[in-house]
């Protein structure tokens, strides 16, 4: 077992939960270095699975050496997101942000950093962790196991929720198709899982053992394409009471959710943001509305990064400096995509001066002649 301080972290009549809770022990004794426990729900055991403590309480730090080591690693080929396991404050994101910085300080490379809300003592932090964060991992199978499965769909709820109204990413991930590991089509509770949480607002559904080890990987990556979509097309738009009472402190942040309001009103049918750091877009996405986005910025590490935002589809351009040719090649892109048409109307976000993140302060209607 990893884990050496085990022994200092439960005593009898705790109950240890191994593999996502599917093999259950309870805890007889504990002498020096030796735990002692009985089997109450036994089962196949692999290696490498995880191991929880029903209710929580386990001390393990949220950064170990080897995770140290693979950030280090993640760097060397400038990862855009780094996912932290197991974070149980604020602090721990801090630190595994700085890590990651000074690893990537060689390539001027910066990533985001995702926390992976796995432990109950994270539930009370959930705030402050957003904060810390870029984005937030709804990690089911070991949040589960602590918290009781019963427990979990109002969290991920709440989860996605709050990242939403922090401009957070959020991802939902475990089990959501597990039983394709085996079988070519997913049962009807998964589907309603997987569109459940795209309902819910997320930002991304994820697989895990369905496609690592499973049988019908791109059977069950297709099949969860279709769920998305069509819980997509189901959701209900709601801008007007989402900017009810809404301040905004920033001029950037003001022209996003303005080209979000004429867009959707006007009829329009895409939204473009000239975006140098991704954050136009970003502010878009967290509200759901029927138009699509095309992020299109010159920055490669901006546009892998908005690959993960909800309802954005990034385009990698040529730098520009000059407003009204950025604009032209925005559009003619657009229509070369396919996307416009001669008549269609749009709307387009950019800052004068160009290239300067967070300058973001024109919006523009466009109709294609």
């Amino acid at each position: 077992l990893d884990y050496k301080e085990l022994p200092r972290d439960v005593r009898p009549g705790d109950t240890l939960l191994l593999n996502d809770g599917l093999i259950k022990l309870a805890v007889e004794d504990v002498h020096g270095e030796r735990v002692g426990t009985r089997v109450v729900l036994g089962g196949e055991l692999g290696d490498n699975k995880g191991i929880n403590k029903a209710g929580g309480g386990l001390t393990a730090p949220a950064l170990t050496a080897k995770d140290m080591e693979d950030i280090k690693t993640a760097m060397a080929f400038q990862a855009e997101y780094v996912a932290v396991s197991f974070p149980k404050s604020a602090t721990d994101m801090e630190m595994a942000r700085q890590l990651a910085n000074v690893a990537g300080e060689a390539w001027r490379h910066k990533p985001a950093m995702i926390a992976k809300i796995e432990r109950s003592e994270a539930i009370p932090q959930l705030e402050a962790i957003l904060r810390a964060s870029d984005g937030i991992m709804v990690a089911r199978g070991d949040l589960a196991v602590e918290v009781g499965n019963a427990a979990v769909p109002a969290l991920q709820k709440k989860m996605i929720r709050m990242a939403r109204e922090h401009d957070k990413v959020a991802i939902t991930a475990t089990q959501m198709m597990e039983s394709m590991i085996l079988a070519p089509v997913p049962t009807r509770a998964e589907v309603s899982d997987v569109a459940n949480a795209v309902l819910d607002g997320t930002d991304a559904v994820m697989l895990s053992a369905e496609t690592a080890t499973g049988r019908y990987p791109v059977e069950t990556v297709e099949h969860m394409h279709l769920i998305a979509l069509e819980a997509e097309r189901a959701e209900d738009i709601e801008l007007e009471s989402d900017f009810v009472n809404k301040q905004f402190g920033r001029i950037d942040m003001a022209i996003a959710m303005g080209a979000l309001f004429t867009a959707h009103h006007l009829g329009c049918k895409a939204i473009i943001a000239l975006t140098e750091s991704g954050s136009t877009a970003l502010w878009m996405s967290r509200h759901n509305i029927k138009v699509p986005i095309y992020g299109l910025t010159s920055q490669p590490n901006s546009q892998r990064r908005m690959a993960l935002y909800r309802n954005v589809c990034p385009i990698l351009t040529p730098k520009v400096t000059e407003r009204e040719a950025a604009l032209a090649q925005a559009e003619a892109l657009l229509v070369e995509r396919g996307v416009l048409k001669p008549g269609d109307t749009y709307a387009i976000t950019c800052g004068e001066p160009m290239g300067h993140p967070g300058g973001t302060n024109m919006l523009k209607v466009g109709e294609v002649r």
